[in-house]
């Protein structure tokens, strides 16, 4: 009977976190030469994204969008970028899960 419990409360947590899971977004493909699709950097220098703060990366995108961050190759790369697009960019790093990366 615990087991039953135990895994019916378990699936029943499981399920609405699978459903808030944001959508790949649109635009990813440009971020993800650098940044990686799942968050995680691609290239040297580059950060990783993966589980940054929603808010945070919606800022700093603002930033680099208006201009505030002068950034050349980030202020190219997100161009004119609309606040649904960087929303949802933002929505998907956060919900990334950071990995660790280990030494071949």
């Amino acid at each position: 009977m615990r087991i039953v419990l135990a895994t019916t409360l378990a699936v029943a947590f499981a399920v609405p976190a699978v459903a808030a899971a944001p959508a790949r977004p649109a635009r990813l493909g440009l971020c993800a030469a650098c940044h990686g699709e799942t968050g995680m950097a691609q290239i040297p220098g580059a950060p990783n994204l993966a589980g940054q703060q929603l808010d945070y990366l919606r800022e700093a995108l603002r930033q680099y969008r208006d201009g505030r961050r002068n950034v050349p190759l980030m202020r190219a790369a997100i161009g004119p970028v609309s606040e649904a697009d960087l929303d949802a960019l933002a929505r998907w790093y956060s919900a990334q899960m950071p990995q660790t990366q280990g030494t071949p």
